[in-house]
């Protein structure tokens, strides 16, 4: 099961963030300082809390302003609505409920009271009486003259009719048939089936139809009772949560024991480190306490031996662990035996953490730098909470990093992705190096104008505040700042849509072993056709291979025809999509090659239906068609769906015709550049 979309409301700065998407794996929210992205993981977590987290506070997390409706009795706890998530069911969910609602999305809300309610969007409905009124009728008048006659002297039983108009009297064609009216027609039909003609196939027919709608809602039930136990934990780390270099192991005991742990979070690092050792704080101080038996006490001696013996084997496998993972991040060109190596050890009543470098100096952890402690309680605290109750746990992660250099985040930024695989992450970041450049779909800003409006969640790439944009502007700064002289050959594109493109485009029909694009081509996005010359003379200034991938419109042309860009590259290196496209339109667009799957994608993931007016203009650009008759469009939402899409979807999902677009897209590319 996956968040695949939220909604956060009334909750801190938060008055209501409106639905936003998440991405099935990884999800990055970005924004300035004050914006609400710290009170919107906290909210999110509050979906489904780990045991142990606080409930939600009336005082301390309804908005402030507002906080007299709730002491007046306006506002209601057990009827306020604070985070919201809409669940996709995997597999494994699917299995477990009936197959009515194997298309369904589960959602789950949390309220101010800390209760929750929840639902299934989708799938079969309940029914209504208005849906099933007739053939009741029906079947009722078939046994009711059915009804034998009864002996004398006993009273006649009720007529099916008269009991039917009993039980169904003040209801109206919208009554929903749930609860004690759904009860209450099953004991009616469960009461006259006897009376049925079991030749008659109609009213056995109909019968059917009736005990299934009237045991829809039980089912239903049963259902949302399977997925309400499936969902999936969240689990929220920040900065604070650090393992310590030294824990005096009895003192540790005590603490937890007597629930008297230290307010600067140190501890929860500490029992995640002895739940990853699968240790607890007292086991492992009485270990440290025993006294070594008389080597003539063979079999205490043998004990004493195998503990001893298992507490090291423990250590060993977790420093190993903990080793492996940390140097992929922190010396990820060296080997493991070059790069420094976490050890934790146990010395009577102390457990120490302690790195050992490339000369085997064992050096205390909190000798090391800042980021690589962080890194190590980081680790830590995510081994320990995944190994068992959250494992497939959405994690949060709130500012991860912030210690780190910009270089060891970008390292990170690839760990947090192969977290991702397995558990679905959500978090934040004023990070640069934290954002790819080619993860700008999956970023999310988050955003406060004014805070009687309160926290935002932006479904575009847009802010009133330029703070907001300032990472993702710095990634792609960055990102285009080392990529520009560094590959030999260079394809210059008008702008990031048609990156996006190409990139997924490629890669779909690079799996399916149809085309693959030269992997040394670096692809340069330039913001617009009429921006495509600078790129491609500075490049070529710096001898470099050069190729421009223009749209066969007017903008395209114009850029085509330039002077200076056509000495720059010659002829043979200006690429046009109408080089390649095979249809109707007469100034194909890049969208053009993905003209019917597009039309698709804009209707399954946006709620585009283009479908009827596109095949009856088949000589119209798509994005002209799309442009005129769906509101709010913009080529950036399309081409983001698109790439959404593609994540799921292999290349023989594309037409023939698109698949033979851009095979020959890509080709005329690699040998441009060759």
């Amino acid at each position: 099961m996956r968040l695949i979309k939220a909604r956060v409301q009334k909750y801190r700065s938060i008055r209501d963030t409106g639905e936003f998407e998440i991405d099935p794996k990884k999800t990055i929210l970005v924004g300035p300082n004050e914006a609400g992205k710290t009170a919107l993981l906290r909210a999110l977590q509050q979906i489904n809390p780990p045991e142990g987290v606080p409930k939600l506070d009336p005082l301390r997390d309804y908005p402030r302003s507002e906080y007299n409706d709730i002491t007046t009795g306006k506002v209601k706890p057990e009827d306020t609505d604070i985070s919201t998530g809409w669940f996709e069911l995997g597999p494994e969910d699917k299995a477990a409920i009936s197959e009515k609602w194997h298309d369904a999305v589960y959602v789950l809300t949390r309220l101010l009271d800390g209760n929750a309610t929840h639902t299934i969007e989708g799938g079969a409905q309940i029914p209504k009486y208005g849906d099933i009124a007739k053939d009741l009728n029906r079947f009722a008048g078939h046994v009711d003259g059915r009804v034998p006659v009864p002996t004398e002297g006993q009273p006649p039983p009720p007529k099916p009719v008269e009991s039917l108009a009993a039980i169904t009297k003040g209801w109206t064609d919208t009554t929903t048939l749930q609860d004690s009216r759904a009860l209450a027609l099953k004991a009616w039909l469960d009461a006259v089936y006897q009376y049925a003609d079991e030749t008659n196939s109609t009213e056995e027919a109909r019968y059917d139809k009736l005990f299934d709608a009237v045991q829809l809602h039980t089912m239903r039930d049963e259902a949302l009772k399977v997925l309400g136990e499936r969902v999936p934990v969240l689990v929220l780390f920040n900065n604070y949560f650090r393992v310590r270099p030294s824990i005096h192991l009895l003192h540790l005991a005590k603490r937890l024991e007597d629930d008297l742990l230290d307010d600067d979070q140190y501890d929860y690092g500490n029992e995640c480190l002895l739940k990853l050792l699968g240790f607890t704080a007292r086991e492992l101080s009485d270990l440290g306490s025993i006294a070594e038996p008389h080597p003539t006490k063979r079999d205490e001696f043998q004990e004493y031996k195998d503990n001893l013996d298992k507490r090291a084997y423990q250590l060993n496998a977790a420093s190993v662990r903990l080793t492996d993972s940390i140097v992929e991040v922190w010396r990820p060109d060296h080997t493991r035996d070059e790069a420094a190596r976490i050890r934790i050890v146990a010395d009577r009543q102390y457990l120490k953490a302690v790195v050992e470098d490339s000369l085997g100096v064992e050096i205390e952890l909190d000798q090391r730098s800042e980021g690589f402690q962080w890194l190590v309680s980081f680790f830590v605290v995510f081994f320990a909470e995944t190994m068992d109750k959250h494992k497939n746990a959405i994690l949060l992660l709130d500012e991860p990093g912030l210690s780190l250099h910009g270089l060891k985040q970008r390292e990170f930024r690839t760990t947090v992705s192969r977290l991702a695989e397995s558990n679905q992450t959500i978090y934040t970041t004023h990070s640069p190096f934290l954002v790819g450049p080619d993860e700008l779909d999956i970023v999310r800003v988050v955003e406060m104008k004014d805070r009687r409006v309160g926290t935002k969640v932006l479904t575009t790439l847009t802010s009133s505040d330029p703070a907001g944009l300032l990472p993702l502007q710095e990634a792609l700064g960055y990102d285009l700042a080392q990529s520009l002289f560094a590959q030999e050959r260079n394809l210059v594109l008008e702008g990031l849509t048609d990156y996006w493109y190409l990139q997924a485009a490629s890669e779909m029909l690079n799996e399916a072993g149809i085309a693959t694009l030269n992997p040394k081509i670096a692809m340069v996005p330039s913001n617009s056709a009429g921006k495509v010359v600078y790129f491609a003379t500075i490049l070529h200034a710096q001898n470099l291979k050069v190729a421009a991938l223009l749209d066969s419109d007017t903008a395209g042309d114009q850029a085509a025809q330039q002077d200076v860009l056509v000495h720059t590259l010659r002829n043979n290196r200006i690429l046009r999509t109408k080089d390649v496209y095979t249809g109707a339109v007469s100034r194909p667009e890049i969208e053009e090659l993905l003209r019917e799957t597009l039309i698709q994608v804009a209707k399954s993931e946006l709620s585009w239906d283009v479908a009827g007016i596109a095949s009856s203009q088949p000589t119209r650009s798509i994005v002209d068609i799309f442009q005129d008759n769906v509101a709010g469009f913009s080529k950036y939402k399309l081409a983001k769906a698109f790439l959404r899409w593609s994540r799921t979807h292999a290349a023989n999902d594309l037409t023939s015709t698109e698949q033979e677009h851009w095979k020959q897209l890509i080709a005329r590319v690699n040998k441009a550049l060759n």
